[in-house]
Protein backbone atom coordinates (compact mmCIF):
# COMPACT_ATOMS: atom_id res chain seq x y z
CA UNK A 1 0.00 0.00 0.00
CA UNK A 2 1.25 3.32 -0.92
CA UNK A 3 0.69 6.14 1.13
CA UNK A 4 -1.11 9.52 0.52
CA UNK A 5 1.85 11.46 1.79
CA UNK A 6 5.45 10.06 2.19
CA UNK A 7 7.06 10.33 5.26
CA UNK A 8 9.23 12.93 4.45
CA UNK A 9 6.79 15.21 3.45
CA UNK A 10 6.54 18.94 4.60
CA UNK A 11 4.09 20.49 4.28
CA UNK A 12 3.70 24.47 4.76
CA UNK A 13 3.00 25.03 8.49
CA UNK A 14 -0.43 27.38 9.48
CA UNK A 15 1.83 29.01 12.24
CA UNK A 16 4.38 30.58 9.53
CA UNK A 17 7.15 29.21 11.22
CA UNK A 18 9.86 29.46 8.45
CA UNK A 19 10.71 26.21 6.39
CA UNK A 20 14.50 26.30 7.60
CA UNK A 21 13.43 26.22 11.21
CA UNK A 22 10.98 23.33 10.36
CA UNK A 23 13.55 21.35 8.17
CA UNK A 24 16.00 21.48 11.85
CA UNK A 25 13.25 20.70 14.18
CA UNK A 26 11.52 18.16 12.94
CA UNK A 27 13.55 15.56 12.64
CA UNK A 28 14.99 16.51 16.37
CA UNK A 29 11.33 16.02 17.45
CA UNK A 30 10.43 12.93 15.54
CA UNK A 31 13.48 11.23 17.53
CA UNK A 32 12.03 12.82 20.88
CA UNK A 33 8.68 11.25 20.24
CA UNK A 34 9.96 7.58 19.35
CA UNK A 35 12.82 7.22 22.80
CA UNK A 36 9.31 8.91 24.57
CA UNK A 37 7.20 5.74 23.04
CA UNK A 38 10.40 3.44 24.28
CA UNK A 39 10.06 5.42 27.94
CA UNK A 40 5.93 4.48 27.53
CA UNK A 41 6.74 1.44 26.79
CA UNK A 42 9.44 0.14 29.27
CA UNK A 43 6.97 1.96 32.05
CA UNK A 44 3.93 -0.14 30.93
CA UNK A 45 5.48 -3.34 31.08
CA UNK A 46 7.42 -2.39 34.45
CA UNK A 47 3.79 -1.92 35.60
CA UNK A 48 2.56 -5.21 34.64
CA UNK A 49 5.66 -6.87 36.19
CA UNK A 50 6.20 -5.40 39.36
CA UNK A 51 6.44 -7.61 42.48
CA UNK A 52 7.16 -7.72 46.07
CA UNK A 53 6.46 -5.79 49.20
CA UNK A 54 6.13 -2.46 47.35
CA UNK A 55 3.65 -3.48 44.23
CA UNK A 56 1.06 -1.54 45.68
CA UNK A 57 2.82 1.97 45.48
CA UNK A 58 5.24 1.13 42.81
CA UNK A 59 2.44 -0.63 40.13
CA UNK A 60 0.05 2.80 40.95
CA UNK A 61 3.19 5.03 39.93
CA UNK A 62 4.33 3.12 37.01
CA UNK A 63 0.64 3.48 36.06
CA UNK A 64 0.99 7.01 35.99
CA UNK A 65 4.17 7.44 34.65
CA UNK A 66 3.08 5.64 31.37
CA UNK A 67 0.38 7.32 31.57
CA UNK A 68 1.71 10.87 31.68
CA UNK A 69 4.27 9.82 28.97
CA UNK A 70 1.46 8.73 26.56
CA UNK A 71 0.38 12.71 27.16
CA UNK A 72 3.58 13.60 26.29
CA UNK A 73 4.16 11.70 23.29
CA UNK A 74 0.92 12.71 21.74
CA UNK A 75 2.15 16.53 22.46
CA UNK A 76 5.03 15.85 20.67
CA UNK A 77 3.39 14.26 17.97
CA UNK A 78 0.51 16.94 17.22
CA UNK A 79 3.45 19.89 17.34
CA UNK A 80 5.09 18.12 14.06
CA UNK A 81 1.47 18.02 12.79
CA UNK A 82 1.49 21.72 13.47
CA UNK A 83 5.01 22.42 12.08
CA UNK A 84 3.64 20.58 8.67
CA UNK A 85 5.57 17.04 9.53
CA UNK A 86 4.11 13.84 10.00
CA UNK A 87 5.68 11.77 13.06
CA UNK A 88 6.99 8.39 13.40
CA UNK A 89 4.43 5.83 14.33
CA UNK A 90 5.85 2.34 13.21
CA UNK A 91 7.32 0.22 15.91
CA UNK A 92 10.70 -0.76 13.90
CA UNK A 93 10.89 2.59 12.77
CA UNK A 94 10.24 4.35 16.52
CA UNK A 95 13.17 1.84 17.47
CA UNK A 96 15.29 2.82 15.13
CA UNK A 97 14.83 6.34 15.42
CA UNK A 98 14.86 6.18 19.53
CA UNK A 99 17.99 7.20 21.34
CA UNK A 100 17.15 5.14 24.82
CA UNK A 101 16.40 1.67 23.99
CA UNK A 102 13.75 -1.19 25.01
CA UNK A 103 15.08 -3.52 27.71
CA UNK A 104 15.53 -7.10 26.38
CA UNK A 105 12.28 -9.11 26.70
CA UNK A 106 11.69 -11.25 30.12
CA UNK A 107 11.32 -9.72 33.20
CA UNK A 108 14.06 -8.15 35.51
CA UNK A 109 13.85 -7.37 39.32
CA UNK A 110 12.16 -4.19 40.34
CA UNK A 111 15.53 -2.32 40.92
CA UNK A 112 16.97 -3.21 37.90
CA UNK A 113 13.82 -1.88 35.81
CA UNK A 114 13.47 1.51 37.72
CA UNK A 115 17.01 1.73 37.13
CA UNK A 116 16.89 1.54 33.79
CA UNK A 117 13.70 3.99 33.79
CA UNK A 118 15.66 6.64 35.90
CA UNK A 119 18.52 6.32 33.43
CA UNK A 120 15.79 6.61 30.58
CA UNK A 121 14.79 9.56 31.65
CA UNK A 122 17.96 10.93 32.54
CA UNK A 123 18.66 11.24 28.68
CA UNK A 124 15.38 12.17 27.37
CA UNK A 125 15.75 14.97 30.04
CA UNK A 126 19.60 15.81 28.26
CA UNK A 127 18.08 15.53 24.78
CA UNK A 128 15.67 18.08 25.70
CA UNK A 129 17.34 20.32 26.22
CA UNK A 130 19.61 20.72 23.53
CA UNK A 131 16.01 21.00 21.32
CA UNK A 132 14.59 23.60 23.69
CA UNK A 133 18.17 25.27 23.12
CA UNK A 134 17.35 24.96 19.28
CA UNK A 135 14.26 26.00 19.46
CA UNK A 136 14.70 29.17 21.26
CA UNK A 137 17.57 30.06 18.44
CA UNK A 138 15.65 29.12 15.48
CA UNK A 139 12.36 30.99 16.73
CA UNK A 140 10.28 28.31 17.56
CA UNK A 141 8.60 29.69 21.26
CA UNK A 142 6.05 26.92 21.24
CA UNK A 143 8.15 23.76 20.53
CA UNK A 144 10.08 25.54 23.19
CA UNK A 145 7.50 26.03 25.60
CA UNK A 146 6.23 22.46 24.78
CA UNK A 147 9.43 20.79 25.46
CA UNK A 148 9.94 22.25 28.51
CA UNK A 149 6.89 21.49 30.04
CA UNK A 150 7.68 18.03 29.25
CA UNK A 151 11.37 18.60 30.46
CA UNK A 152 9.74 19.03 34.03
CA UNK A 153 7.78 16.13 34.07
CA UNK A 154 10.43 13.99 33.08
CA UNK A 155 13.05 15.35 35.61
CA UNK A 156 9.99 15.05 38.12
CA UNK A 157 9.59 11.49 37.59
CA UNK A 158 13.27 10.66 37.45
CA UNK A 159 13.89 12.80 40.65
CA UNK A 160 10.93 10.34 42.01
CA UNK A 161 12.37 7.39 40.69
CA UNK A 162 16.02 8.26 42.50
CA UNK A 163 13.97 8.50 45.97
CA UNK A 164 12.62 4.92 44.93
CA UNK A 165 16.28 3.78 44.66
CA UNK A 166 17.61 5.36 47.61
CA UNK A 167 18.46 4.12 50.81
CA UNK A 168 16.03 3.62 53.98
CA UNK A 169 16.57 6.03 56.04
CA UNK A 170 14.69 4.38 58.28
CA UNK A 171 17.09 2.04 59.53
CA UNK A 172 18.00 2.30 62.89
CA UNK A 173 22.22 2.24 63.56
CA UNK A 174 22.98 3.03 60.20
CA UNK A 175 24.90 5.79 59.31
CA UNK A 176 26.04 6.85 55.79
Amino acid sequence: MKPWKPKDHVESNPIHLPKEAVSKLLPQLDRHLASLFVLFHQYQKHHWLVEGPQFHDLHIVLGQSYDEVHKQVDAVAERITALGGIPTSGPAEIARLAYVQHEPEGAFRIRQMLELDRAHEGTIAAELRKTIRQAFELGDFGTETLLRRVLVEVEDRAHHLDHFLGGDSLEAGRED
